[in-house]
């Protein structure tokens, strides 16, 4: 494999997700198919890294231990300062922050999308260097204070 391609996403409500992936991620639509029953979306870095399919009305994903997807981590930024405008973001419009962590190689906030799948919001240490020296492993998760 030489990279992930993209993630694809079931949602109730199109248009609520959109602005969620907007206004939290930083993605852009780069089209709708299917009559705009899915749409497309990029950071600009391929044409999509994520397609969202509309389902309506649905059971929630499962939480906690389980078989199948945990979380998807989008990278925001290239320091603190991206992280903590982010945090800014996620609490202006009312989404609860479930979790914040140091791990040593990036720093992480933790939240739920519209359709409560787990969201991670991150930024790389750049003064680690995770690929020679792998000791960040050894505790790879502390708490993070912003």
């Amino acid at each position: 494999m030489t990279e992930l391609a993209h993630i694809v996403f079931y949602v109730r409500d199109l248009e609520r997700s959109l602005v969620f992936l907007r206004d939290m991620v930083g993605l852009e639509v780069a089209g709708t198919i299917f009559n705009g029953r899915v749409a497309l979306l990029s950071g600009g870095r391929t044409h999509h890294e994520l397609l969202l399919i509309e389902v309506g009305e649905a059971p929630d994903p499962l939480r906690g231990r389980r078989v199948g997807l945990y979380h998807v981590a989008f990278k925001v930024g290239e320091d603190l300062d991206a992280l903590r405008g982010a945090r800014e973001r996620i609490q202006a419009r009312g989404f609860e922050l479930i979790g914040q962590s140091d791990h040593t190689v990036s720093q992480s906030l933790y939240l739920y999308d519209p359709d409560d799948n787990e969201v991670e919001l991150f930024v790389d240490d750049s003064s680690v260097d995770w690929r020679s020296d792998q000791s960040w492993m050894e505790a790879p998760v502390k708490p993070l204070e912003l």
